[in-house]
């Protein structure tokens, strides 16, 4: 049993070390106090090292030239050329247009010809017609027959009587040979044979379109249209 002295001598070492822990739980509540609740604010996001030093104006639009998308600019789709190289001596560089009867005599160019196909052998070979005779056959059927034609081909035109086979001495097979490029159908040899009618009706619109002939309605009519055109163009003032 300890004795009274010894209890009177421990119990200011007691009181000491109450106080040093009271006095270290104090210091634990105050730091515990002072650390913040809510998280800190994100750090500013990094800056453009250029920002505070801007590129010249000469730069700057340089560089809005090369970011900006670029559009491809096309040219407007079916705008041709009305001038081409012309396909024949008698013809012009103009589309589907030949020149004069008298720029072609004045000029030596006298025949004109043309290639056909047999539709019996299916032999090639060409055909040449006088100029001159040819077209006053053709300006004569034209007066005798326009006022009955009333704006529309004749049965002659739209079914033409073809030539005859050099090769196999055939009646009425000998068909021209059309151009599939529409800038190289031979008018001239077409109209003096009185065979225009063995164009298509696409190629007769190719015509009236470039000859500035309206060209909608019946292929009877843009055929009668294309006949008085050819014959105004070797000869303006007919008709």
């Amino acid at each position: 049993m300890a004795s009274p002295g010894n209890s009177r001598a421990n119990s200011p070492a007691r009181d000491n070390r109450r106080e040093i822990q009271e006095n270290d739980d104090l210091t634990l509540s105050l730091s515990i106090q002072s650390i913040p609740t809510t998280a800190p604010p994100p750090p500013p996001p990094p800056q453009n090292p250029n920002q505070n030093n801007p590129a010249p104006p000469d730069q700057q639009s340089e560089a809005a030239v090369v970011v900006s998308p670029r559009r491809n600019r096309r040219a407007p789709l079916g705008t041709k050329s009305e001038t081409i190289t012309p396909p024949f001596r008698w013809a012009t560089d103009r589309r589907a247009t030949v020149h004069t009867l008298k720029y072609l005599v004045s000029n030596g160019i006298t025949s004109i010809t043309g290639e056909v196909k047999c539709k019996k052998c299916e032999s090639h070979f060409d055909i040449e017609y006088n100029l001159e005779e040819k077209f006053k056959e053709l300006a004569t059927f034209i007066m005798i027959n326009k006022d009955e034609m009333d704006h529309r081909a004749s049965k002659t035109w739209m079914n033409p009587t073809l030539p005859k086979c050099n090769i196999c001495n055939r009646e009425n097979c000998a068909k021209p040979v059309i151009s599939s490029k529409k800038r190289g159908i031979n008018w001239l040899f077409l109209v003096l044979g009185q065979m225009v009618g063995c164009c298509t009706l696409s190629q007769l619109k190719y015509f009236c379109k470039h000859t500035k002939n309206h060209r909608t309605g019946a292929k009877d009519r843009l055929l009668f249209t294309t006949y008085l055109s050819l014959a105004r163009q070797l000869v303006p003032d007919f008709l």
